[in-house]
């Protein structure tokens, strides 16, 4: 099982090297799930590409579409928020990362999210995750951080 976070969705349907390689690790049938968050957050980073002149609204609206779309099952914030905000406070990181956090903890799922930060939260506190990391100048690798379970 994956959970998406809206960084991860945008290099995917944008199609970028990362992207590409987040969609090369999601095996066949495998389930995505994301908080309901994933829309605003899908939402506003798009529509910022359309008011800075890179993508026409129709584009906008397609990009936005297909993101959603990659999500099988989408659990609602309502559901999560205690156990998000004693995170927050605990681990001092944003609740909107943390709602991803707590997701992927409680389904036993990884994490695949461009946001540094929140992978190297969920490293240190024992989550599957997908992150890039830079070995030398212009030469990445892709990670798959797994825990034994």
């Amino acid at each position: 099982m994956i959970v998406l976070d809206a960084s991860a969705a945008l290099e995917m349907v944008q199609r970028t090297e990362a992207g590409n390689t987040f969609e090369e690790l999601v095996y066949n049938g495998e389930t995505i799930i994301s908080v309901d968050l994933f829309y605003g957050e899908v939402l506003s980073a798009f529509t910022k590409y359309a008011r800075a002149g890179l993508m026409s609204d129709e584009e906008v609206k397609e990009k936005v579409e297909a993101a959603i779309s990659m999500v099988d099952r989408f659990v609602l914030m309502r559901d999560l928020y205690v156990e998000a905000l004693n995170e927050s406070l605990r681990l001092g990181h944003s609740p909107y990362d943390i709602f991803y956090f707590v997701l992927a903890r409680r389904n036993a799922a990884t994490l695949f999210t461009m946001d540094r930060r929140l992978n190297e939260l969920a490293m240190r506190n024992g989550l599957n995750c997908v992150f890039e990391a830079e070995v030398a100048p212009g030469e990445s690798w892709t990670i798959c951080a797994e825990i034994e379970q």
